[in-house]
């Protein structure tokens, strides 16, 4: 059986960034409280093993008494790093920088009376983070070209995206705001290796009897390349870890693609590529 595994799966650069920085953390601050603001990277495995080094993921500053706080990849919002910064508490900033643009860019908007569209999940932490820095003026977030439709006209529309989001959402929504405003500011947030990622994810797809996506259920790039996947091969299967692994899913199959999003560590990718292949034997 062949297994064709993606040049990209895994850590994006924010991620690997992030996660060198929380451990350093635990090195340089032993023997102090360190807690981190939320899960430091969408990947229960990892923010476990963190755990064992003394981390504790909270989920509000008001929980944090003192010692060392990291800032997790997705960024934190706007009212929390104030909170933060008036408690004096020790800061690991370890937000994804394009995460930050994107923070950046959406207060800058704001502030030149441009009415915000955020294409984005609304929930997700990111998203949160972005919406919070965009302080005086209208802000709406879309999912995409439905939602974007919805938005009233505007004169002045500023865009910015989440940095997991599609190019060919993104498009799909500047497209609309285009025919709802006399002066469109768009800024390009995506995070490159994201729409890498989903290339090559479509490539590889787009070959095999097998498709499968590791990661976290609860990481939105992951979930975005498990559908992806979904459209060109059925048999897709989102698994965040090789236990999950099915036997019954290699019957019949010849080839098997594997690819993880961005938050997936290195040795869960290992262990997945080993199980499948052991069950195409």
């Amino acid at each position: 059986m062949k297994i064709v595994l993606g040049e990209s799966a895994g850590f994006c650069f924010g991620v690997k960034r992030a996660t060198r920085m929380a451990f350093a953390a635990t090195e340089e601050h032993q023997g102090e409280r360190i807690c981190s603001l939320g899960p430091i990277i969408h990947s229960p495995q990892l923010v476990k093993r963190l755990e064992e080094q003394g981390v504790e993921v909270v989920r509000r500053v008001a929980d944090i008494s003192g010692g060392v706080v990291i800032i997790r990849s997705h960024g934190v919002t706007a009212e929390e790093m104030e909170e933060i910064e008036d408690r004096r508490l020790a800061v690991v900033d370890a937000t994804c920088p394009f995460v930050k643009k994107a923070q950046e860019y959406a207060g800058l908007l704001s502030d030149q009376g441009y009415a915000l569209v955020l294409v984005g999940e609304r929930e997700h932490p990111e998203v949160r983070g972005i919406v919070s820095y965009a302080r005086d003026g209208e802000v709406y977030v879309v999912s995409g070209r439905r939602e974007a439709e919805e938005v009233p006209a505007r004169k002045r529309i500023g865009v910015v995206a989440q940095t997991t989001q599609s190019y060919a959402n993104l498009r799909e929504v500047i497209d609309v705001c285009l025919g709802k405003s006399q002066e469109l500011r768009v800024y390009n947030t995506i995070c490159d290796a994201t729409s890498v990622r989903q290339n090559e994810a479509r490539a590889i797809a787009g070959q095999v009897d097998l498709m499968l996506v590791i990661g976290g259920f609860n990481s939105a790039n992951t979930t975005r390349l498990a559908q992806i996947c979904r459209e060109l091969q059925p048999n897709t299967h989102h698994i965040e870890t090789a236990d999950e692994i099915a036997p019954e899913w290699f019957a019949g199959v010849s080839s098997v693609g594997i690819t993880a999003g961005a938050s997936t560590p290195q040795w869960i990718i290992d262990e997945v590529v080993e199980k499948a292949s052991a069950a195409g034997h």
